[in-house]
């Protein structure tokens, strides 16, 4: 499913022109409830293909500070289908995690999400994060319980790369090359 219903499509070079304001309303919801990102990247235009400012994206994510990068883990959602609120998940969240199945999820498969969640968070103090498009529930609790046994920091790297994922293919929803 794809979430290009979720911002207007434009032109890698429109976007490279428009003004800054525009940029980032362009950009809203690339990265979740985090606007930090393409604030610090806005200003390296032009950036010519969506792989070149998707590379500016991520060096804004690596350059950031640890308590930062943290708070942009924690600004995505826990992958928990139906049980998500609403105003904490976006609709590219929303859509990424319908087209997984997880809104299909028996009581039972929302029970068992529900806590391993909980066990992530405890061990790794943030939600579990990975790109769901493409994979299917059982792929993502097989993936969450692999993960589950990393180290800290191992973890919180992935996550990291998770989310570079996730922005490349919002990005790619979102804006056209010629």
């Amino acid at each position: 499913m794809s979430t290009a219903n979720a911002a207007p499509r434009v032109s890698m070079s429109r976007l490279d022109e428009v003004s800054e304001e525009e940029f980032l309303s362009l950009l809203s919801g690339v990265y979740e409830h985090s606007a930090w990102v393409a604030e610090r990247a806005v200003r390296g235009r032009p950036y010519r293909t969506i792989e070149n400012l998707a590379r500016a994206l991520d060096h804004a994510v690596a350059r950031a500070r640890q308590d930062e990068q943290l708070a942009l883990i924690c600004a995505h959602p826990e992958l928990v289908g139906k049980l998500a609120p609403s105003d904490a998940v976006t609709l590219e969240s929303r859509s990424e995690q319908a087209a997984a199945g997880l809104d299909r999820s028996s009581e039972a498969q929302m029970e068992e999400m529900r806590e391993l969640n909980r066990l992530y968070r405890k061990r790794f103090g943030f939600p579990f994060v990975v790109a769901v498009r493409g994979l299917g529930r059982d792929e993502i609790v097989a993936l969450l319980k692999e993960r589950m046994e990393r180290g800290a920091s191992e973890e919180f790297a992935q996550c990291l790369l998770e989310i570079g994922k996730i922005a490349r293919l919002r990005l790619a929803d979102r804006i056209s090359e010629p």
